[in-house]
């Protein structure tokens, strides 16, 4: 997932390729919700990721890996098996 601070947090997300964009886009006015999709989608393993996370939105935008369930990932508009 990619997501940059711009009249709001917009997030795209990212085939595992990194290069094709799945057809889910979300905007959100308040980056507690970047943290939520994060934590939801598994993607703070270590106190190292937080950190970084934490700094990406302070800079307003970052990129972060998520471990999506076959479900989350077809919510998104993925198809074939998460990464």
């Amino acid at each position: 997932m990619y997501f940059q601070q711009r009249d709001g947090w917009r997030c795209q997300f990212l085939e595992a390729d990194l290069k094709t964009p799945l057809p889910c886009k979300l905007v959100f006015a308040e980056d507690d919700k970047i943290r939520e999709i994060v934590l939801r989608g598994n993607g703070l393993p270590t106190a190292e990721s937080r950190q970084m996370l934490e700094y990406a939105i302070r800079t307003g935008r970052g990129g972060v890996f998520l471990k999506l369930s076959d479900e989350q990932y077809a919510k998104l508009g993925g198809t074939g098996v998460a990464g």
